[in-house]
């Protein structure tokens, strides 16, 4: 099965530049992690700082476009994991070694679809995708085929660009591992309360102006928002 491993940190903590010694220092964590992780490591990747984020609403019939981090969030996302475990006791184990579980928080979530072209490049990007936790569609509900056909089209028509997407089972399934003075700290539901990822994409795109234009395609509520990031490229 897999898991979304969103690793998250706090939002007023300094932002670590991709070229800084400190980032070096931090992808060199990751690699001893992936080394022993091995396999079960099926995607993800660091994300540049949040202050570098847009921001993408519709409401009203209009798409609001904003530049920078979401205000209201305390904790943000440095990057993700996706991971291919038997079950959820497997996931924790993996999730508890990241160094993400000893400087903020994991949050686990079991996927309903995983798909991935290779590693991050130079011009791929993220789209989160974030809802209010009463909002979200669960399988099974008379809202979850329509909002899947959305995707479906949205699919079809970016699919020169796309490069990945994930969809997550509802909040309720999340997991959030903490590690504090080594120990184990779990807790049931997801990491933040005020909205929650409802999903994610990756594509390619030559610079920030194609990347919103992109995202703003992506379907979302009257309530979501579509974050989006740039994915650092570790070859570069």
């Amino acid at each position: 099965m897999h898991y979304l491993a969103t690793l998250v940190g706090r939002g007023d903590g300094p932002d670590v530049e991709p070229g800084s010694a400190e980032f070096a220092a931090e992808v060199q964590k990751y690699e001893a992690f992936e080394a022993n992780a091995g396999a079960a490591i099926v995607g993800g990747g660091p994300l540049y700082p949040v202050d570098t984020a847009v921001n993408i609403r519709h409401t009203g019939g209009r798409t609001l476009i904003t530049d920078g981090p979401f205000t209201e969030q305390a904790e943000v996302v440095g990057g993700f994991i996706v991971f291919d475990c038997k079950d959820l006791d497997d996931a924790i184990q993996l999730a508890r070694q990241t160094p993400a579980a000893e400087q903020g928080a994991v949050e686990l979530r079991p996927m309903i679809q995983w798909q991935s072209q290779g590693l991050p490049g130079a011009d791929w990007w993220l789209a989160l995708l974030w809802e209010r936790p009463e909002n979200v569609i669960a399988p099974g509900t008379p809202e979850w085929d329509p909002a899947v056909g959305l995707h479906q089209e949205f699919g079809t028509a970016a699919a020169a660009a796309l490069r990945g997407s994930g969809a997550v089972q509802p909040p309720t399934t999340a997991t959030t591992v903490r590690v504090r003075d080594g120990r184990l700290l779990l807790t049931d539901g997801p990491f933040a309360e005020s909205e929650v990822v409802d999903g994610l994409y990756m594509f390619v795109a030559n610079d920030q102006a194609e990347a919103t234009g992109i995202a703003a395609r992506i379907p979302c509520g009257e309530t979501g928002r579509v974050e989006l990031r740039r994915l650092v490229d570790l070859e570069e």
